[in-house]
């Protein structure tokens, strides 16, 4: 398997970075794929890590993710849970959506449940650092209205459902269920929109896998390029979903209800009780909706991972890519299996009974 990652490229340009200039060729070393969207390079004898993107998941030019991502790791940083940002690769032909260096965090996988409780710290951690005025925000992106700014990406995605082939196509209790989810979220949309709701900076991708865990217990989370201004409670249930909890290889568990509402019980609180308060109406209904955000990204990919890759990205308007080609074979083995049990009618109409019926979370 070719990987995407020219390591030639790559450490041309990090010895122009000051305190690199030294740091040989064999010091960089390719770490094993875990997610579709990066390509992480270790250097010896350093505490750095090079994380190189693939694509960007927000559809920017090359450019533009990497000064997005930048601003993620910068805003990140003060909560005390995320690694720091030590430099920036800037884009070139033989790097062509340039390069992250940030701290290596030494740390471990999570183990599901008890870490929780770690994940519900740090992701308080981050979501009660203070708001900077509206004009410090750019360039990360404000989703005041995160109802209807979620409903617009599952809308997106949920194209895919006409553009699956025949082979690829679902079944029908499935499309049934979706399409009954599809059509919750858009009257709760026009319901949520007269509702103000707290904003906070949030992560989007808060699943299990992205997180390690420290000598001193504490949890860090080191994906961070999806970060914007906006809704707490998607965090929280992307973090606790099983579409989320069973995503990565290494941390993987199927939460009970009661791990579910203990972990929403760890992070409430360690909130002011005004943040608390305004949060709980939330609670429920923004988790129903980013399992629609989830499992129409599933579609998603089961559409753009047949495509063929681009390989002009540093010439794209955008970069959004999930092409199979030059993935791992047991990475991409994975995913499709993760993605096959997510579109499962029987897993469809489990997580379903967390808002529907009388067996529904409570928090």
């Amino acid at each position: 398997m070719a990987r995407l990652v020219d390591l030639s490229a790559l450490h041309r340009a990090l010895v122009r970075l000051p305190g690199y200039e030294q740091v040989p060729r064999h010091a960089l070393e390719t770490l094993p794929e875990k997610g579709l969207a990066h390509d992480h390079v270790r250097i010896e004898g350093t505490r750095a890590l090079l994380r190189v993107p693939r694509q960007s998941q927000f559809a920017f030019s090359a450019r533009d993710n990497l000064a997005y991502q930048k601003a993620c790791f910068e805003r990140c940083q003060p909560s005390g849970h995320t690694p720091a940002l030590l430099g920036v690769l800037e884009p070139s032909d033989g790097l062509p959506m340039g390069a992250l260096l940030v701290e290596h965090i030494d740390g471990v996988v999570l183990s599901l449940p008890a870490d929780m409780a770690g994940i519900a710290a740090c992701l308080a951690a981050i979501h009660t650092l203070p708001l900077p005025l509206e004009s410090g925000r750019p360039p990360l992106q404000e989703h005041r209205e995160a109802v209807s700014g979620t409903l617009a990406i599952i809308e997106r995605q949920a194209l895919g459902l006409q553009a699956l082939g025949p082979a690829a196509a679902l079944d029908r209790d499935t499309q049934g269920q979706i399409a009954e989810e599809l059509a919750w979220a858009r009257g709760f949309a026009a319901e949520a929109a007269q509702r103000p709701q707290p904003l906070a900076l949030v992560l989007s991708d808060t699943h299990p896998g992205n997180y390690l865990r420290g000598a001193s217990g504490r949890v860090v989370c080191v994906d961070l390029e999806k970060a914007v201004y906006g809704a707490p409670a998607i965090d929280l249930a992307h973090a606790s979903l099983h579409t989320s909890t069973t995503w990565d290889v290494a941390a993987v568990a199927s939460l009970s209800r009661a791990d579910i509402e203990a972990f929403y019980a760890a992070y409430l609180g360690l909130l002011p009780a005004s943040l608390r308060d305004a949060l709980r109406p939330w609670l429920l209904p923004l988790r129903r909706l980013t399992w629609l955000r989830s499992v129409t990204w599933c579609v998603h990919y089961r559409v753009e991972s047949a495509k063929a890759r681009r390989r002009d990205k540093h010439q794209a308007a955008s970069t959004e890519d999930w092409s199979s080609e030059d993935v791992d074979a047991a990475l991409t083995a994975h995913v499709e299996g993760r993605v096959a049990d997510y579109l499962d009618p029987a897993t469809i109409a489990a997580i379903r009974a967390e808002w529907l019926g009388p067996a529904r979370l409570s928090f």
